[in-house]
């Protein structure tokens, strides 16, 4: 049988460091980026493809969207528990704001 043959690994010492180039949009002065954007968008609104939400639409979406989470009653017991951590917390943080302001605060 033959024996495998190591493969040669090169140590990350002896391998050049090679700085990233910046290429594509990001290069890209403001002006040009959004004229090739806008020339997308209304290619893509030419053949069909976009859709362009008006205000009775994204009201349902909104709502059928909400509907959605909301039903994950999991979810939203622990986005409350957050929500009302963090309220706690920041009374507590404006309770020592105020105690030690008036603590400094000269005494006439």
């Amino acid at each position: 049988m033959h024996e495998p043959q190591a493969l040669a690994v090169t140590s990350p010492e002896s391998t050049p460091v090679r700085t990233k180039q910046r290429r594509g949009f990001v290069v890209m002065d403001r002006e040009t980026l959004r004229a090739i954007c806008s020339q997308g968008g209304r290619t893509a609104h030419a053949h069909g493809k976009a859709h362009r939400f008006n205000p009775e639409e994204a009201s349902q979406a909104g709502k059928k969207g909400g509907a959605t989470v909301s039903a994950d009653r999991s979810h939203m017991a622990d986005i409350g528990k957050r929500g009302g951590k963090a309220k706690k917390g920041c009374r507590e943080r404006q309770a020592a704001r105020c105690q030690t302001e008036a603590e400094q605060a000269p005494s006439a």
